[in-house]
């Protein structure tokens, strides 16, 4: 919603300016310009990047428009899942605790999660590290120093998206200039017409300049800073995990492992105490009774 609102005011001010200021918006309406200039962003942009960093690019903008980021409920799911691993990884023996992490997607503890259950490169990240919990060997600060390298790999690759679209952001503003440089070598074409044809060529050729400017200021690079905002909140799960897990490794019990994770969320979307204890805590107590 706040991505439909900040459009309609920007380009409701572009337009209601120049219409205020007497022009006529049949003018800007050039469609060969935005033909040049958006085919040579969108060819560039597909010569500079891989596939996958292409197609993820799309991901990553419609997550961007839908505000597809963890809400509260998503927080306290995860640390609901993540109190019921460490009460399994501390009350009961290796053999039984491993089919969980082996095959989360027929885990019960995994199945009692939904959401969670669905993010597969979450999933791995949480059973990989409990896996090594298990085996009992691994130091703190060698876990701690391996999630972080994990987590920064997970970043740059999320954030791939943001670097290639503002990448082609700063280059719309001279791919403007090359589509307007093309409609004055037409214009060029026709100094023997009259100054009324004439003048209207130069116009078209100058909404070039202008599609560039706006489109690199205006839409493209917004667009980009809020796909690098959505990326960094996804990214977030993996420092609770981390901060919880390595809590339960220097001896935490499992609720105040996860109040460490708990204290990772932004204070916007950061459940209280009691709404965890009730969610996680009392939740797991009662699913381990049933």
């Amino acid at each position: 919603m706040g991505v439909l609102i900040g459009l309609v005011i920007a380009v409701g001010s572009m337009l209601g300016g120049f219409v205020a200021m007497g022009g006529h918006l049949e003018v800007i309406w050039q469609p060969w310009e935005f033909v040049i200039i958006g085919g040579m962003a969108v060819g560039t942009f597909v010569i500079a990047n891989p596939m996958k960093t292409v197609v993820d690019s799309g991901k990553g903008i419609v997550e961007a428009l839908t505000d597809r980021v963890p809400k509260r409920k998503d927080y306290l799911a995860l640390l609901g899942l993540l109190h019921a691993l460490m009460r399994e990884l501390k009350a009961k023996p290796r053999n039984e605790v491993e089919p969980h992490l082996d095959d989360p997607a027929n885990s019960e503890i995994f199945k009692a999660y939904p959401d969670i259950a669905r993010n597969q490169e979450l999933v791995m990240f949480i059973c990989d590290y409990a896996r090594l919990i298990l085996i009992g060997n691994a130091r703190p600060h060698e876990i701690e120093a391996l999630m972080d390298e994990e987590i920064g790999t997970h970043k740059r690759d999320a954030l791939k998206p943001y670097a290639s679209l503002t990448t082609v952001a700063e280059a719309l503003p001279a791919l403007g200039i090359v589509a307007a440089v093309l409609g004055i070598v037409k214009a060029m074409g026709a100094l023997d017409q009259s100054p009324q044809i004439l003048g209207g060529l130069i116009g078209a050729a100058l909404v070039g300049t202008f599609v560039g400017i706006f489109l690199s200021y205006g839409i493209l690079a917004p667009l980009a800073i809020k796909v690098k905002t959505t990326r960094d909140k996804q990214s977030r799960v993996y420092v609770i995990v981390k901060q919880s897990l390595l809590a339960y490794m220097n001896g935490a019990l499992p609720q105040i492992a996860i109040e460490h994770g708990r204290k990772g969320i932004s204070s916007a979307d950061r459940p209280t105490i009691d709404e965890v204890e009730t969610a996680a805590v009392g939740g797991g107590a009662q699913r381990e009774a049933a």
